[in-house]
């Protein structure tokens, strides 16, 4: 599931950011001086700038250490993840910990790091994982999947085989919770620890299925 709100924009949030807070920042420059504006008018446009730029750098630093919302697009992490579903995710949970098996994240797509996508952490690094007829196997025993997913059970047309492959250090396989209907680690391979952009922590919209993601 590619995370395609970054693909409409011809720039990054952040740097966004960084050119409005540029702006401001330049206006400000401008309207400080003398002349300009008469003097009532100034100090009331010169809080204002100093407000919204001290927003803008907030943002900035909420976006790039803290967390970010994301849209999602399509399917493929149903049911956990519906179409239309936006997420907060945590930009600083695996500066507290390890990323661990069963986690939805984040992360830069290995073949072309400008897109995001979402998935579901499945195989840790050192790990051997194989899908037998879509029952997933860590280490040659059958992983118990408590999360939401279609399968193992249930319509079976569409289950897939893979592997056996050792998960190298520093890489995660991930999967779709939807695996019918998922681009993910049995075709695109191994994720880099150092592509993560972090955890998937919440829904917040739309309001009734708000709640924490799991």
């Amino acid at each position: 599931m590619a995370l395609d709100w970054s693909n409409r924009l011809p720039l990054t949030v952040p740097t966004l950011i960084l050119l409005l807070g540029a702006g401001l920042l330049t206006v400000r420059l401008l309207v400080s001086r003398r002349g300009v504006l008469p003097a009532s008018w100034r100090r009331s446009v010169l809080e204002t700038l100093d407000a919204t730029i001290f927003a803008a750098v907030l943002s900035l630093v909420i976006i790039t250490f803290v967390v970010q919302a994301f849209y999602i697009p399509s399917g493929s992490m149903e049911p956990t993840l519906q179409v239309g579903d936006r997420i907060l995710v945590s930009k600083f949970s695996y500066r507290l910990g390890p990323i661990r098996r069963g986690d939805i994240i984040v992360f830069r797509f290995p073949l072309s790091p400008t897109r995001d996508f979402v998935k579901r952490v499945v195989a840790l690094p050192g790990e051997t994982v194989e899908l037998r007829e879509g029952l997933v196997l860590i280490n040659g025993k059958p992983l118990s999947e408590l999360y939401p997913t279609p399968l193992p059970g249930g319509e079976r047309a569409c289950t897939s085989s893979y592997g056996p492959k050792r998960v190298p250090e520093g890489q995660y396989f991930v999967l779709g919770d939807n695996r019918c209907n998922s681009e993910d680690s049995r075709f695109f391979g191994f994720v880099p620890a150092q592509n993560v952009v972090g955890k998937a922590l919440l829904i917040y919209w739309p309001l009734q299925r708000a709640g924490a993601v799991r």
